[in-house]
């Protein structure tokens, strides 16, 4: 299982109504939505060019792989900490790793992989190696492939 320690970036969340099912726990679709809320707002936190400008440089990040592994779930009005950090650096993908928590509840983990290509050809380019060392002294542990 996942560590929080293994986090240098958390993003908070409260559950809303809207995102609950019959039984008042988060509907499983929802988590994705988070995923990428919470990924949203590393990128923000590495200061890395955001999409409008990837896009205005033809270049963009597209979601190859999305993954969830469920431990618990939240409820209404549950405060979470999601956790993001990039567990692994390819040629031109990233490996994302995210889990959730609520106080010392884990609840769950995923990945989400990520493409970089150009915007207008859909084929994979290169990770900048501006990005690499940004990502690089920003997490704990340096990414898989760095």
């Amino acid at each position: 299982m996942t560590s929080r320690t293994e986090f240098s970036f958390f993003h908070p969340l409260r559950v809303r109504w809207a995102e609950v099912d019959l039984q008042r726990v988060v509907f499983n679709g929802n988590y994705l939505l988070y995923f990428d809320v919470a990924f949203t707002e590393y990128w923000r936190y590495t200061g890395l060019p955001d999409p409008l400008a990837q896009q205005a440089a033809g270049t963009e990040l597209f979601v190859r792989k999305a993954q969830i592994e469920y431990h618990g779930s939240a409820g209404f009005d549950d405060e979470l900490q999601i956790g993001v950090r990039c567990a692994r650096l390819g040629r031109s993908s990233m490996t994302m790793a995210i889990a959730i928590f609520r106080a010392d509840d884990h609840l769950i983990d995923g990945e989400l992989t990520y493409v970089y290509a150009d915007a207008h050809e859909k084929k994979s380019v290169p990770i900048p190696d501006a990005w690499r060392q940004r990502i690089a002294t920003l997490e704990r542990t340096p990414p898989d492939g760095l």
